[in-house]
């Protein structure tokens, strides 16, 4: 074998996965919410301006504006992400918060383990990677149930790099 091919097999990563917060509205169900909420606003302060009482309608617009707020807030969050990189020689965690701050995290997957916080009633509450004696939070933005199942993939994915590169793989 080569030392390129051997190079490549020792980087080739054995498990990279990126983590989001989940959303359950997309752009085009916020734009046919925002639609919706200002058309209902619209036709509800048409009576109180034909009456005479037009502030009125000023607070139904900051309602509007309120609940924009609140979106454009929640989609701003939406940018965080995780991303793990797990190699024969090396663990990458990459944390990007919501204001594109970074935080890196590595360490040898042979001296990485995976710590788990269950609980009976509600599953899988944290999941840690821990390496000398430091510990770092991961998949925080994921369900219990999902949380469990990404915590056995990633298990795999260690207790592979530990056994090192598959030469075999192209």
């Amino acid at each position: 074998m080569r030392g390129d091919d051997a190079s490549a097999a020792a980087e080739r990563p054995v498990f990279d996965a990126t983590i989001t917060p989940h959303r359950s509205l997309g752009q085009n169900g916020f734009r046919l919410v925002m639609t919706l909420v200002c058309l209902a606003s619209i036709v509800s302060s048409i009576p109180f301006v034909v009456l005479g009482a037009w502030p009125v309608a000023g607070f139904f617009g900051l309602d509007v504006i309120a609940l924009f707020i609140a979106f454009h807030v929640n989609f701003r969050h939406a940018r965080a992400f995780e991303r793990i990189v797990v190699t024969p020689l090396e663990v990458l965690l990459r944390k990007v918060s919501h204001h594109g701050n970074e935080a890196v995290w590595r360490s040898n997957p042979a001296w990485t383990k995976l710590e788990r916080q269950n609980d009976e009633d509600y599953g899988l509450l944290r999941l840690s990677l821990v390496s000398r004696g430091k510990s770092v939070a991961v998949a925080a933005a994921l369900s219990p149930h999902e949380r469990e199942s990404f915590a056995d993939a990633l298990g795999a994915a260690l207790a592979s790099a530990r056994r090192g590169p598959d030469f075999g793989a192209v």
